[in-house]
């Protein structure tokens, strides 16, 4: 692993609607293919590399005021603004959430979910780049298995930055990762499928902007012609990569099966689902992972 120097800038990030950053730190701290970011008294560091120039930056969040998120930049001032930008969307304060409340108004299934878990908006993987390699690790696998495999990756190729007196590592950028011949543990088909995740990325073809400004199915068709992506994949690279904030999973099969619960519709299909799901708009995405988080708590509590 690499280590670099960075200097350090600040930016702010307006908030509209409810937003709770301890609620977004203590879900990323617990998601396993986010990496090792930290959290603590009210702040949270990340690393990633940025999209489009892929330099390996750190950022340092903090929240003033339900209003404001402040930033603290680590890395290059020229790029402060992108990094503010791209923290933005990890965080899903490039969407105005004010009416979110009104799905709770129409479905009070999702009020109940709401008042779990208020201010909780989707966190994303740092780009939709960071997401297709995660999509390609974890594929066929165990989570652990896949964990292992993204540390070491990092471990091995990424980059280590301070930030905010932490070290964190920053996952390793499309260059980089093309140019890995061997890593423990992963199989030649998948080092194969995430060097074209890598030189899809290079090449501009997993930009969140781009593919957010398309229409949703023919983002996912898109991005199913990368190696190794199928549907599951396509869904998770678009949601929670570049962030859109309203498309309904129909491939994700633990999500419906906590829909199925939820709603007592044991035997419904992915379409009739997918008709409930029509209350949610323009927020599916949003509240397809508040069901998802509530689902997994409820899961680690039965055991």
């Amino acid at each position: 692993m690499t280590t670099t120097e960075i200097s350090v800038s600040h930016g702010e990030i307006a908030v509209h609607g409810a937003f709770d950053l301890a609620a977004a730190a203590r879900f990323l701290t617990g998601f396993a293919p986010a990496g090792r970011p930290e959290a603590d008294s009210g702040a949270l560091r990340v690393a990633f590399p940025l999209e489009r120039t892929w330099t390996p930056v750190g950022a340092l969040l903090r929240q003033r005021s339900p209003g404001e998120v402040s930033v603290e930049v680590h890395g290059p001032p020229e790029r402060a603004e992108a990094v503010v930008e791209q923290v933005r969307r990890m965080c899903s304060l490039d969407i105005d959430g004010s009416a979110f409340p009104e799905v709770a108004r129409r479905d009070p299934v999702v009020a109940l979910l709401q008042d779990l878990h208020p201010g909780l908006r989707p966190v994303l993987f740092a780009s939709p780049y960071e997401a297709a390699c995660w999509a390609v690790l974890s594929h066929r696998i165990w989570m652990p298995q896949a964990v292992r495999l993204r540390r070491r990756l990092t471990e091995r190729h990424g980059t280590e930055l301070d930030v905010g007196g932490r070290t964190l590592a920053s996952f390793p950028p499309p260059a980089v990762l093309a140019e890995v011949e061997y890593l423990p543990g992963l199989s030649g088909p998948k080092l194969q499928r995430l060097r074209g995740v890598a030189e899809a990325a290079s090449a501009g073809l997993l930009d969140g902007a781009a593919l957010r400004a398309m229409p949703a199915e023919e983002a996912l068709r898109e991005l199913q012609l990368l190696p190794g992506v199928g549907r599951f994949s396509a869904e998770l690279i678009l949601i929670r990569g570049a962030g859109h904030p309203d498309v309904f999973p129909r491939a994700e099969s633990r999500l419906h099966e906590i829909l199925r619960d939820a709603y007592h519709v044991p035997n419904a299909e992915v379409a009739g689902l997918a008709e409930f799901a029509e209350a949610w708009a323009p927020f599916r995405s949003w509240v397809s992972f508040l069901f998802r988080v509530e689902g997994e708590a409820r899961m680690r509590e039965s055991r």
